[in-house]
């Protein structure tokens, strides 16, 4: 009788096998948590309505219908006014909050560009206005 070479010798492979499933679990794994960590999201800080004594400075960018951008109410010329404009405020109040107010008309890539523009200046604390909606609207 001959003897088997995996019976008496020495262990010359390995299964690969499980280290396969292992791996293409861990893969699996990694492409659906990268999915939901690569998802880019705008961080809002929307301000609360309570009853305090303390008074917010809020600075208010408006982005009209025609693409046009004022703040407080006075119009800018270009996206870098916005911006020393509103490192000028952050300068004297480090809690400064911006309310951005949009038309409806306005493109989403506009507001997302005033948005980026402040977040450069270093505001960290941004809400957007909405107007409130009639009783009778939400009924239909």
């Amino acid at each position: 009788m001959a003897a088997t070479s995996s019976q008496s010798g020495p262990i010359t492979s390995i299964n690969m096998t499980p280290f396969v499933d292992i791996a293409l679990v861990l893969l699996i794994i990694f492409i659906v948590t990268a999915k939901l960590v690569v998802t880019p999201s705008v961080p809002l800080d929307l301000p609360q309505a309570t009853k305090s004594e303390e008074v917010q400075t809020i600075l208010s960018v408006i982005v009209t219908a025609e693409g046009e951008v004022l703040a407080n109410g006075a119009p800018m010329a270009n996206e870098e006014a916005l911006g020393s404009l509103a490192r000028l405020h952050l300068e004297r109040d480090p809690q400064l909050r911006v309310v951005i107010a949009a038309d409806g008309a306005v493109a989403h890539r506009r507001v997302i560009g005033v948005l980026d523009t402040l977040r450069v200046a270093g505001i960290s604390r941004v809400a957007f206005g909405v107007s409130p909606t009639n009783a009778t609207s939400e009924n239909r």
